[in-house]
């Protein structure tokens, strides 16, 4: 934890008293960093969590969405903002693209951290809709065992889905989620060490030890009642650049509902 635990300075949202009556929301960032480069955050989510309601929502915005980039004084794709400002600018934009959403807590991860997490819990298993591959890894339709590297594998795929970076967004959704149930309902749960040891290299995140244990004591129940979100928007090229443009309209109906799961206005 020691190595994990990094805390976001300047942060505009507070800490929650994680008792189970107050809802929270987390950023998750999956970023390819390679030596000597910071990296862009390659997956982008909000999650939501209400202990109360016992729901949760996840909220996969693309990469490649055209926002301003809050403290760079910039517009650019939303995952230039963990680039030129790490997590703090990314929250930062994350909140004034969602209207005012704010951000409680991130959890950021190396892409090949995902592998080394999945294998820490055994493996999982997800329920795959098409045949899709990447490279030489092949996944049919149908339930399919998952270990650390077709994880990774799985969670990449693009070219071979006719639905794009979408489709990409819902199998991360989906092995988030396979981890989230396989820690809460085996052993596993009384295995944190070796998984944040397996994962403590490629992890950080602000939620220290007594947070996580208060999540998993007091809104587990919600992982059974998970909402999972897109961004509606058009694709198209503006100064030559390639991006994916989002509605001021889609933008208040995403705030709006993240917000009622928040039980803020």
């Amino acid at each position: 934890m020691d190595d994990i635990y990094t805390p976001v300075e300047g942060r505009t949202a507070n800490p929650v008293k994680l008792d189970g009556n107050n809802p929270f929301s987390v950023l998750i960032l999956g970023v390819d960093e390679r030596e000597g480069d910071v990296g862009r955050s390659d997956t982008t989510m909000v999650a939501t969590v209400n202990g109360t309601t016992n729901k949760a929502q996840m909220l996969s915005i693309p990469r490649d969405t055209r926002t301003e980039i809050i403290g760079h004084d910039s517009t650019n794709k939303i995952n230039a903002a963990y680039a030129y400002g790490g997590v703090k600018m990314a929250e930062d934009t994350v909140t004034h693209f969602l209207n005012g959403i704010p951000i409680n807590y991130y959890i950021k991860m190396n892409m090949e951290g995902l592998k080394d997490l999945v294998d820490a819990v055994g493996g999982v298993e997800v329920y795959n809709d098409m045949d899709i591959s990447l490279k030489d890894k092949e996944f049919k339709k149908g339930t399919v065992k998952l270990n650390g590297e077709d994880a990774l594998a799985y969670t990449r795929i693009r070219k071979t889905d006719a639905r794009g970076d979408f489709g990409r967004q819902m199998r991360q959704q989906q092995v988030i989620q396979a981890v989230v149930e396989k820690i809460a309902t085996t052993q596993t749960l009384w295995k944190f060490d070796d998984i944040l040891s397996a994962v403590g290299k490629n992890m950080q995140t602000d939620l220290t030890m007594t947070d996580m244990t208060r999540i998993a004591k007091n809104y587990l129940g919600a992982r059974k009642n998970v909402e999972n979100m897109t961004v509606a928007g058009d694709g198209g090229k503006t100064d030559g650049i390639w991006y994916y443009n989002v509605s001021d309209a889609e933008r208040q109906k995403l705030h709006d509902s993240l917000a009622k799961n928040l039980e803020i206005k």
